[in-house]
């Protein structure tokens, strides 16, 4: 072989070291860096989506609520018994619907608590269940009654409220802290601004709690909301009650609805579409 021009031998290119190359998918240190953040970030939208397709989850139920609450333990013990009691509910209805795929699938934020109960009360009906944990310092690990094929443990929160929002149908809000403030807050707005093109029926459940902790008619009272947004969810406080505003709403927007659903909400999983303001307000 002959020698490039002004390259020492030690210099020439060695077909041994060109071996120890890594490709870029495999090479860990560049996944964990800050220019693959990305990539980090579109996995978790692709590797849950992989699974939803695989196992034909169409939409969701979602519960919220806090993860402190055990069962037979302090004041509010008796929701992680009602959690239970309407998961089992919601998927012994949602498994009786003929359908290829899986309807109002009960979705929970994977932790302990509230989060257990719904995902419990689901294994208890015999259904599937699904459990978007996230890593946290603590009270947050996956509980042992979600799906194995449905646990997912995410590091982004903003990637795990993307599946919380665009999968459910209906939200069910039991007592609980900042997260829970934080996730209920969240899909009101989607719902009062209507940036999703889907209707979300949203359940509080325990009405004692939830009159003390926030003050809805305040805000109408003040401007700050309108009056009409109150009517965006409704109070439950009890498990059958709960279940029958549940039934009634997913049944008349997507079961038998008056007007045809949008294109999406025939495919599995039926990710909601976002609204996209019309070209008048945009070029304004």
């Amino acid at each position: 072989m002959k020698k490039r021009k002004g390259m020492a031998p030690e210099k020439m290119p060695n077909h041994r070291q060109w071996g120890t190359c890594t490709v870029a998918y495999k090479n860990e240190e560049f996944l964990d860096s800050a220019d693959a953040r990305p990539l980090r970030i579109l996995s978790e939208y692709l590797e849950p989506l992989s699974h939803f397709r695989r196992e034909k989850i169409r939409d969701t139920v979602v519960f919220f609520g806090s993860a402190r609450i055990e069962p037979g333990k302090g004041p509010l013990a008796r929701y992680y018994d009602e959690a239970r009691t309407l998961a089992r509910m919601l998927t012994e209805w949602s498994e009786s619907l003929k359908n290829s795929s899986r309807r109002f699938v009960v979705c929970s934020g994977g932790g302990p608590g509230i989060m257990e109960a719904a995902n419990r009360g689901a294994r208890d009906a015999g259904g599937k269940t699904v459990g978007l944990n996230i890593g946290l310092p603590f009270e947050q690990f996956p509980n042992p009654y979600i799906s194995p094929e449905l646990c997912f443990e995410f590091h982004y929160f903003f990637m795990r409220k993307f599946w919380f929002a665009y999968l459910a149908k209906a939200l069910v809000v039991f007592p609980g802290g900042f997260g829970t403030l934080d996730e209920l807050m969240e899909i009101l707005t989607l719902a009062q601004t209507r940036k999703l093109a889907k209707k979300i029926v949203i359940v509080l459940y325990g009405s004692e709690y939830w009159k003390q902790v926030i003050n809805f008619e305040a805000l109408a009272r003040f401007g700050t909301i309108s009056p009409e947004d109150l009517q965006l969810f409704q109070f439950a406080d009890d498990p059958e009650t709960a279940m029958e505003i549940l039934k009634e709403g997913l049944t008349k927007y997507y079961l038998t609805p008056a007007e045809p659903l949008p294109e999406q909400e025939e495919e599995t999983p039926a990710i909601a579409k976002s609204v996209v303001p019309p070209k008048s307000l945009v070029e304004r």
